[in-house]
Parts: structure tokens; sequence; C-alpha cells
């Protein structure tokens, strides 16, 4: 589809396609296939369709961004000049389709958590308590149950295992 008009002084051949391509030269005063001259009001009407089709496409240029870039202006040397509202890809439909994905996923892989963790023995739930929800280091958690620092390390190692095997 053409972008631009030809300025009427230049029309003196009309080239339009149909649908499967096949291009049709016009030109004033030719006769159709029914034997009837071509008149100039017939070829302004079919200008006046072709014009209103490529004021459209460039309205629709204008008003709606034809792809996902269009909402923001990427990195590089040009962030400094960037619009500070375009620094938000809130909005951005790629950037929220990611994010639906991740959080689709995370909450899949919480709820095969909360199943791995379910099913530690109680030594090992008491251990993750103390490391996680209370920030305990290895030391403390040793020196609390009378065992050494590797002893902890080890028990650690094979909750990870563990969890990782069923999650």
């Amino acid at each position: 589809m053409r972008k631009f008009k030809t300025a009427e002084k230049n029309r003196t051949n009309y080239v339009y396609y149909t649908a499967e391509g096949k291009p049709i030269v016009i030109t004033p005063g030719m006769t159709g296939a029914d034997g009837k001259a071509l008149t100039e009001n017939l070829i302004t009407m079919l200008h006046g369709w072709d014009d209103d089709d490529v004021d459209a496409q460039r309205r629709e240029a204008y008003h709606c961004p034809v792809h996902l870039d269009g909402y923001h202006d990427g990195y590089g040397d040009d962030t400094d000049d960037r619009n500070p509202y375009l620094e938000d890809d809130t909005y951005n439909p790629l950037q929220q389709i990611l994010t639906s994905i991740a959080n689709e996923e995370r909450s899949v892989r919480m709820e095969k958590l909360k199943v791995a963790l379910s099913e530690l023995t109680d030594k090992q739930k008491d251990t993750v308590i103390k490391k996680f929800y209370r920030g305990m280091t290895n030391v403390q958690i040793a020196a609390e149950e009378g065992v050494s620092e590797a002893a902890i390390r080890n028990r650690l190692t094979k909750i990870y295992a563990t969890l990782k095997k069923k999650i």
C-alpha cells in the first residue's frame, strides 16, 4: 500500500490492484469492458477512496503503536534523552505478559515448597525455622542444639537436596 498521495496535476495513469494482486491501469478517456468511457468523475471517486485509505493508514500509524517497543525507547546512549514517562514499562504489553507468567510460576513453586516443607522431619523443620524465620547463623543454631557447626551445615545441605527434588 502506498504511503503518499499523488498530486492531482500528476494523475495521468491510475494503477489499482485486484484482491489477487493483478494490476489494473486506468487512464482518463479509456473505455471499460462494457464499452462505456471512463469519466473523470469515476477516476476522481476511485482516487478519493484511495486517498481516504491512505489517510486512515496515517491516522492509525500516528495513534497506535504497531510494535511492542512503541511503549519504551530502549536502552543505550539515548537514555539521557528519554522521556521520563517512558521509563515506567508497567503498561508495556510484553512486560505484563512476562510478569503474569512469572507470578503464575512463582505461585506454583510456592505451593510445591509448602508441600515439601510439610514432609520434612521435625528436626529438619526446626532447623529451617531457626535458619530462615529467626535469621540465626549456623554457629548459633549449633550452640543452641549442642552440636557442631558442620553438623548443622550437613543437615541444611540434606534439607536443600530434599527440597530441590520435590520442587
